[in-house]
Order: C-alpha cells, then structure tokens, then sequence
C-alpha cells in the first residue's frame, strides 16, 4: 500500500458517517448488551484473551452487531477479513479460504472472517464455509437481523456460538449520543454544539434502541443547523423532530400524562372497546413508555376486572409478557396488541377482586381458629388431639361434595365470593346455587 493509498483511506474515514466513525475499538468503550460482553462474561473473556470460536451476532440494527466486530477486529492478532453477504459471491469466500490457509501454513496466523447480513448467503454459499469452520482454517463471525436458526445452515449453527443482542436501553442510546458530541478525533467534539433535554429525549425515544439510527439523526441536525449569533448549533426539539422525522408526542413518563395516559389505557379495555384500547397502547408504544410495566398492567386487569367470567385472559395477558422478555420490541407489539384487545373484547367480572378484599378486611379483625375437623391429623399425636378426626372426604359422596363448615366458627356462613352472570361464571354460579340448594336440603 502506497502513501496516495493511505491518504485516500484516511480520507474515507474522516469522511463515512457518525455511526460508522464512532464504533468502539475496544470493549471499554462498547455501550450495551452487557448481558454477553459484561464483566465475567464469556464473550469478553475470549476477546481479551483472543480466544475465539466461531460466532453468530443475533439482533435488531443497530444493536451493536458490526461495532462487536470492530471491537475483535481491533483486539486480534489474527488476520481480520470483512464481508458483506449482499456484495460477495462465492469467488470471495474461495478466495478468503486460500489466504485463510497461507496464514495459517506459513505464518501460523488465524484468519477471523466477519460476513455481515450472513442469511443473505444461501445455502450452497453457506456450505462452502462449512469444511474450513470445522478443520479451524477460518474463524467465522456472523451477523443477521433474522433468526439464524430458520437463516443460517444448521451445520454451522452446531460449530458456532450464537449471542443474541437487544434494543439498547434508553441511557445506553443517550451515553451514545454523549460520547459522539465529544468526542473531538472522531465525533462531533469540535462542534460548538448545544442540545436541549427534550431534544436529547425524543432522539433517544424515537430511536426505538438502535445507536445507529440515534446517531445518523444527531450527525443531520449538527451539520444542517446554521448557528447562533454566539455560534453555537443549537438542537431544540423541532430541530430534533425534522432530523429524525418523527414529531414528539405529549407524554411526561414521570408525570401526568403517563398516569393520564395509562389510566386511560385500563378504563378503555375495562369499557371493552379496542379500539380506543389499541390508541393507548399505540401513544404509549410510541413515547417510549417501558413495555414490561404495559404489560404488568394488563396482568393486573386480567385478574381484576375479567377474572373468572374468561379465566383464559389472565393466561393471554401473562403470555404477552413472556413473549415480550423473549423477543423485544418492535416485534412485542403484536403479542402486546393482541393481548390488549382479547382484554377488552372478553366478558367482565371484579368478583374476584371484590372476594378477595372482603376476605383480607375480615382477616384483619376476625381471625378465628381452624376447626378441629380441618387440622392436620397426618403426624404423631395427632389423633390423641382428634384433629381432622371428623373431616369428611368430598370424594366418598355423591357429586363429590359433602356438607361441612369450612371457615372458623367466627365466620361460618359467611360469603366473599359472588359470581356475575358474565362468560363462565354463569357455570360457576350455577354450580355454587346447586351446592347451596343440596345443603339446605339435608
């Protein structure tokens, strides 16, 4: 390489956008997914002892697939080779291996190939790498957006180790912005730039966890705004707003209109209409609100104002959140909204909120004793205290169901529980009607 090339190449760097400028060359100053590169963690300790197995990154854009790379590109003493799988062809790969094995044969030097967009190769481009992952002449590092277990050949998926990665937190997106504002060699530090905290908020909610969108939107409104009479570029919100392409919405997380908002949100599908349900749910999606505590919500309302008149709800909505856990937003949406309009679509019933209220009320000023017939009579002794002595197995009669008091004398006959006419609790009150009816009886 000559020094016309050196310049040029320099040149490309000053000259490539932000998020490309400020990726990480090292694990200090990588932001995010501390789940597989924190202290301790696997993946971090083969990095720094430039042990590495063939990888698979998994994960949304802008989640710090390609900067990972960087960070083992800049840490290995090994050959590192970048491909992107919309570009290269399998003369590429060919081409790579032979290197691979040069290195390897000559210099004892391992090759680390990075194919970004891997489940773009199909599968005879794939089974090319096969033979050379396996006998270790290439170290592979894959990145995809898409599930590499439907995307990428499972014989390579069985010789790699794949790491899922996450939507960036909203104060990792916001270390990110910070860092590129002052960062003075690669950065906008040389920038006299001033920008509000509402401008700061809506980048940091409005790139939905992905760094780069976050940083390509803060590198437009730094460079496109003409400065002020003192000559600082100042971002305020419409300046943010344009950038970005995204208008802010009215909603203070820590104020009003996120209690406003949510209690909207849980008297709409409480109302049974999904429509308006839908509308909450979208404005709350869209202000960044934290998903888990939605989803912590409508759990809630499953139980308390649905309950056993669709015991199937309290199901939907607890699944919703799990599926939430597992794939992250943006895709948690779907489960999310349609966990929101089953709620508000399914019959109501608070009796069981109402039941156990009553229950907890009088436990506080009428704890009575168990009674004799219900104790324990399992362990030695005892018999000799007659406990559970004249119990009556429900199973030895008939409809499996006996006359007994169940509750302590203090309480006997009481009633929390009343079931409404609604969904399935039209079964359970005419179960418990004929109970009560066969027990007047006798």
């Amino acid at each position: 390489m000559n020094l016309f090339d050196l310049a040029s190449q320099e040149k490309q760097k000053k000259s490539a956008p932000l998020a490309v400028r400020m990726r990480p060359k090292s694990l200090e100053e990588y932001i995010g997914q501390k789940h597989i590169v924190g202290p301790g963690k696997l993946l971090r300790r083969a990095i720094l002892a430039d042990q590495l197995s063939s990888l698979i990154f998994y994960g949304p854009p802008g989640t710090g697939k390609t900067a990972l790379a960087q960070v083992i590109a800049e840490n290995t003493k090994g050959d590192f080779i970048r491909l992107n799988a919309v570009t290269a062809g399998a003369s590429d790969l060919k081409n790579i291996i032979q290197t691979a094995k040069d290195n390897l044969t000559l210099y004892a030097k391992k090759t680390i190939v990075f194919i970004d967009e891997i489940h773009r190769f199909n599968k005879a481009q794939q089974d090319i790498l096969l033979p050379y992952v396996e006998d270790g002449t290439i170290v592979l590092i894959g990145a995809t957006t898409e599930n590499p277990y439907f995307e990428v050949n499972s014989a390579l998926l069985s010789r790699s180790k794949i790491f899922k990665l996450f939507p960036l937190e909203p104060d990792e997106i916001k270390a990110i912005i910070s860092t590129a504002l002052k960062d003075k060699e690669r950065g906008l530090g040389n920038l006299p730039v001033k920008i509000t905290a509402d401008a700061m908020e809506h980048f940091v909610h409005t790139s939905g966890g992905d760094a780069r969108k976050a940083l390509n939107a803060i590198e437009l409104a730094v460079l496109t705004s003409v400065p002020n009479k003192e000559g600082i570029i100042e971002i305020d919100l419409e300046v943010a707003e344009e950038s970005i392409q995204e208008k802010a919405i009215l909603y203070d997380k820590n104020g009003d209109q996120h209690y406003d908002v949510v209690s909207a949100f849980i008297k709409s599908m409480r109302g049974s209409d999904p429509n308006a349900s839908l509308h909450w749910l979208a404005r709350m999606l869209a202000a960044g609100e934290d998903p888990r505590f939605i989803a912590r919500r409508m759990i809630i309302l499953a139980a308390e104002d649905i309950g056993l008149a669709d015991p199937q709800a309290l199901a939907i909505a607890i699944n919703a959140a799990q599926a939430l856990d597992y794939i992250g937003l943006p895709e948690a949406r779907i489960p999310l909204a349609e966990a929101c309009i089953y709620l508000a679509c399914a019959p109501k019933s608070n009796s069981v909120y109402v039941a156990i209220d009553k229950a907890l009320n009088d436990v506080k000023k009428n704890i009575g004793s168990v009674p004799l017939h219900l104790k324990d009579g399992h362990y030695p002794g005892a018999k000799s205290l007659n406990y559970g002595a004249k119990y009556l197995y429900p199973h030895d009669y008939p409809g499996n169901h006996v006359k007994q008091e169940y509750l302590p004398d203090k309480l006997a006959g009481i009633e929390y529980y009343y079931p409404s006419d609604n969904g399935k609790e039209q079964k359970i009150k005419s179960y418990l009607l004929e109970i009560k009816e066969k027990n007047n009886e006798k």
